[in-house]
Order: C-alpha cells, then structure tokens, then sequence
C-alpha cells in the first residue's frame, strides 16, 4: 500500500495549485493523508474526487467548513498498522515523549504545523513523520512531501521528496 503524506498546503494563500509532481503522486497513492493547514475547502473536495482514499485533518489556519468536515485528530488502520494524524503537536523539544504519552496505541504519527520535515521513532517505537509543506518552504531549503509504504503490517520506505523551487 502506497502512502502520500503533505501538510500545510495553504492554497491558494501559499500558491495556487498544489505542483504536477504531487498531483502525480496522489494518482499513484492508495492513500492520501493530509495533516491541515488546507486553508480552502476546494483543495479538500478536489483531493477526495481524486484520491483512491484520503485521511485529513485540519489545521490552525482552516476555517468553519474546513472544520465541520475534517477532525482534529483521525486514526485509520492500515494493513496493521495504526496510524493517527494531527495538525499541531508542540514544540519540537520533547515531541517524541509527548505524542508517546498521547497516542499510546499508535505505531505512526503524521503530523504538520511547522513546515520543517521530521522523522524519527519515539521510545515505544511511534513514528512521527512530518511531511513538511509542498508550497510554502519558509525557512527550508526546499518545498516537501513524504512518501511511504505499509507492507505485511510495517511501515517502510519512508521518503522526503523536495520540490523544485517555483519562479
């Protein structure tokens, strides 16, 4: 099972489209997750007509609709393995005992917020994985999106594609 991960799509605040190469992506996706910050429903109803299967939240910056649609946190199980997805989970410094506490039965957190990509295994295993942002780099180099596969119960193959820069 292929998996696309991308957060804080800001659209069409950040840009005006989400770029050809992650559109490419979601077609080749079974799953799309997105951790918030759509900032306009458009995106959300465009993902799920073209999504095999989408798993979004959403974010600080996403208003009412955006809200009445989307959770805060959701969780799916993937082929064994549980996956929770939230926008926002602090500062940096003691995230991975933090999220530990929080989601005690997950073994794969997707998360956004900060636009910086993250990846790393908490003491009980969590993964947590932020995909960055495929249109508002902020102080990154590069825009970001994650892909990754869930084989025989186990994530695996977790990537951080860059984008090419814009202009």
């Amino acid at each position: 099972m292929r998996l696309l991960l991308i957060s804080d799509t800001h659209l069409p605040a950040r840009a005006r489209e989400l770029p050809p190469q992650v559109w490419a992506e979601v077609a080749a996706a079974d799953v799309v997750v997105h951790a918030g910050d759509w900032v306009d429903v458009a995106l959300l109803d465009e993902l799920e007509e073209r999504s095999k299967r989408l798993i979004g939240v959403y974010g600080n910056n996403d208003g009412p609709a955006l809200r009445a649609r989307l959770p805060e946190i959701a969780r799916a199980e993937l082929d064994g393995v549980r996956l929770a997805v939230i926008h926002e989970t602090g500062a940096k410094q003691g995230r991975e005992q933090r999220c530990d506490a929080r989601f005690p039965d997950t073994d794969v957190l997707v998360f956004g917020h900060s636009h910086i990509p993250w990846d790393t295994v908490a003491p009980s295993g969590l993964r947590l994985l932020n995909p960055g942002s495929p249109t508002d780099r902020r102080r990154q180099p590069y825009c970001t999106y994650q892909t990754c596969r869930v084989e025989n119960g186990a994530l695996t193959g977790v990537e951080l594609h860059q984008l090419p820069r814009r202009g």
